[in-house]
């Protein structure tokens, strides 16, 4: 078999969808990692076969990720966890905010919960609006302290100082990784 690199095209997507290690570009199916081609004409799917796991999030995952940038209107995730399972590739995950009425909705080093909107471009797109997405966990700004949930508001336990963030109904819990192998 022949080896397929990174953003080699595999297929058409007129032909088929993206499957696992895969991203559909908008005119082809291309491959996410390293590996050999897999196409599944019954399924009608074309993916990369890998040795190791290498999950790239498709549109309807859940994604927990920590926040590397935050921009006006956006901000980038690098994926940590897809489904709950881990994940090596290490994507990163483009999140708007821009109609999020909070002023800091999430900080970078805050640890979030998304939900994939899909890719475009070989760009993951996800969003935090959806009811019980958002923060998991994060620390003061001010002191770098612990901090406890109040309504759509945080407060440090040891310098008093309250800053709003888009809360996910998880915050403060670990629950979001599987654990059954």
């Amino acid at each position: 078999m022949e080896a397929i690199f990174p953003g080699d095209g595999i297929a058409s997507i007129e032909e088929y969808e993206a499957g696992h290690n895969a991203f559909d570009d908008g005119d082809m199916v291309r491959a996410a990692t390293v590996g050999t081609k897999e196409i599944d004409s019954d399924e009608r799917t074309a993916g990369i076969r890998h040795p190791r796991v290498f999950s790239v999030p498709r549109k309807g995952d859940v994604v927990v990720g920590t926040v590397a940038a935050v921009m006006a209107s956006m901000m980038a995730v690098r994926v940590d966890y897809v489904n709950g399972n881990p994940t090596t590739s290490k994507v990163e995950c483009i999140c708007s905010i821009r109609n999020i009425r909070i002023r800091n909705p999430a900080l970078a080093n805050d640890i979030v919960s998304l939900r994939v909107l899909g890719t475009l471009n070989g760009t993951v797109h996800g969003t935090i609006e959806e009811r019980g997405m958002g923060v998991m966990f994060t620390k003061c700004r001010k002191c770098g302290g612990r901090v406890a949930p109040m309504r759509d508001a945080i407060k440090c336990a040891d310098c008093g100082w309250i800053d709003e963030r888009k809360l996910s109904a998880d915050f403060g819990k670990g629950g979001f990784v599987r654990r059954d192998g």
